[in-house]
């Protein structure tokens, strides 16, 4: 019996980023569709959207009218397509929920660590859940530490991990490899560290752009 082709995936991301989420969930349907043709490691890097955000963040509608410009109008016209796209994938976003940006540099360290006990993926899932449909504070200790047991890490552990600098040198090293290649914008999705899909990409393109490079192979 033939092996099935193994391929490398980088999802480059943030917490705070909407589209991530899209990307994500299409990307497993993909992956799912896909579960008996390949195998797949998937590793989550981190990508920080506003790294010198400030402690108790700011709001979303200033920090987001600030950054990109455009009107209230304009920004609601992207709520809510990311709303419909969020609801066609199984996904609530609760926008008006979503009340501030936070800085996410601490969700990342719990993420790397995540990542060596299997549980990544879950704990993704878990602050994209605590954020976008919550409308939690995913800088806060406390949100972070809830997230991890939901994901079925060690809660204790967890908690041990943000009182500490624990795993900031290794998220930065990543965050500059990445930033390196010319990634500026996420999600940015890098299969076997050669091939780029970016943005919130629906499930066919990643199942079709999957599926070709593993024949490849």
């Amino acid at each position: 019996m033939a092996m099935r082709p193994h391929l490398q995936i980088d999802f480059v991301s943030d917490v705070s980023c909407p589209w991530c989420v899209i990307g994500l969930i299409a990307l497993d349907q993909a992956l799912l569709r896909l579960d008996d043709t390949i195998t797949v490691d998937l590793t989550f890097q981190p990508f920080e959207l506003n790294p010198k955000m400030p402690p108790e963040g700011e709001d979303v509608i200033e920090h987001l009218t600030q950054k990109y410009g455009g009107t209230e109008a304009d920004m609601q016209r992207n709520r809510d397509m990311i709303k419909q796209r969020g609801a066609q994938l199984g996904f609530h976003f609760s926008m008006e929920k979503r009340a501030r940006v936070y800085n996410t540099f601490d969700a990342h360290r719990l993420l790397h660590w995540a990542q060596r006990t299997g549980r990544q993926h879950a704990l993704k899932h878990a602050l994209f859940t605590a954020y976008f449909t919550d409308g939690c504070d995913v800088s806060s200790h406390a949100v972070l530490v809830a997230s991890a047991i939901k994901a079925g890490l060690d809660g204790e552990r967890a908690a041990q991990i943000l009182l500490t600098n624990a795993y900031a040198d290794e998220v930065r090293t990543s965050e500059k490899i990445f930033n390196d290649q010319g990634i500026h914008a996420v999600p940015a999705v890098i299969i076997d560290r050669e091939h780029l899909i970016s943005g919130g990409q629906p499930a066919e393109l990643f199942e079709k752009a999957l599926r070709r490079i593993a024949q490849a192979k």
